[in-house]
């Protein structure tokens, strides 16, 4: 017996750390994700990860995927592949309150990044998330559950629904400011056949596949800084999304801060494919 269903109807990665993301039809799940997804991150030369918090027109560097590499393209850049046999200095970067091992991923992106992002007293390097490097989610939150992530904020992924962004956007209309994108607010997992911001509510979402069942755990509220507030598009930051949702999201459970999506993590089927259009099921965690 279940207490609701729906349909995942996007996928979307973000190999990159703060930059453009890529939609999938498809999507390996791996325990800390969806492959690649947050596997490489950009740190200053002291090994402190950087996001558009700091530099928006990060936002513009756009990643894309072939078998063999990862390439970068950037406004007024030549792209610049960095193959995935690349292998290079194992250093300590810090992200958040955790510092885990990585791979340096050489100095040609280094200098590339140096060049787009130009920002006086910064020195940039791409490194990839190691091998044996382990990152812990919040076990706080996981009720002591060891769940692995990468260079996430700190779960392994970030479901959304589909009527959520459609009732923020119908609250800007009315406050005469443009509709945005989901792309706003950077989720994996994009679900519909629920009401807005059902995804609070539940405690455990299934999908059941020919190779077997997938299990996410949704664990914590997703707490918004200012990123959800840069377009895009333009990398220009307004305070109308936040605006928006400070009237009807700001979540005494979580202290007040404005909440839009939850994070998950895997308890079963890593390995397996999610696709755009599969069903799922969920119970609610009340």
């Amino acid at each position: 017996m279940t207490d609701c269903t729906g349909v995942i109807t996007q996928l979307f990665i973000y190999p990159i750390k703060s930059c453009a993301g890529i939609e999938l039809s498809t999507s390996r799940l791996a325990l800390t994700g969806l492959e690649m997804d947050r596997e490489w991150l950009i740190v200053d030369q002291h090994g402190m990860f950087l996001t558009q918090r700091q530099i928006p027109h990060m936002v513009w560097i756009t990643p894309a995927l072939s078998e063999t590499g990862l390439t970068l393209s950037a406004p007024n850049q030549a792209d610049i592949t960095i193959p995935f046999d690349t292998h290079g200095l194992i250093r300590s970067v810090t992200i958040w309150r955790d510092t885990v091992l990585a791979e340096d991923m050489g100095d040609a992106v280094a200098i590339w990044l140096d060049t787009f992002l130009a920002v006086p007293g910064k020195q940039f390097r791409l490194v990839r998330f190691a091998q044996n490097a382990r990152r812990i989610s919040s076990t706080e939150w996981t009720q002591g559950f060891e769940a692995p992530n990468m260079f996430s904020d700190g779960f392994a992924t970030l479901i959304v629904t589909q009527s959520a962004l459609d009732e923020l956007n119908t609250r800007l209309r009315a406050q005469g400011e443009e509709p945005v994108s989901m792309q706003r607010f950077r989720p994996n997992i994009v679900i519909e056949g629920l009401d807005a911001h059902a995804e609070d509510t539940l405690k455990t979402m299934r999908i059941h596949t020919i190779n077997g069942l997938i299990e996410l755990s949704l664990v914590k509220p997703c707490t918004r800084c200012a990123i959800p507030d840069i377009d895009p598009y333009t990398a220009q930051s307004t305070p109308a999304v936040s605006e928006a949702l400070r009237s009807y999201r700001a979540l005494t459970s979580m202290g007040g801060a404005l909440c839009f999506g939850m994070n998950a993590i895997v308890t079963a089927g890593a390995g397996l494919t999610l696709h755009a259009g599969q069903p799922f099921d969920a119970d609610y965690a009340f």
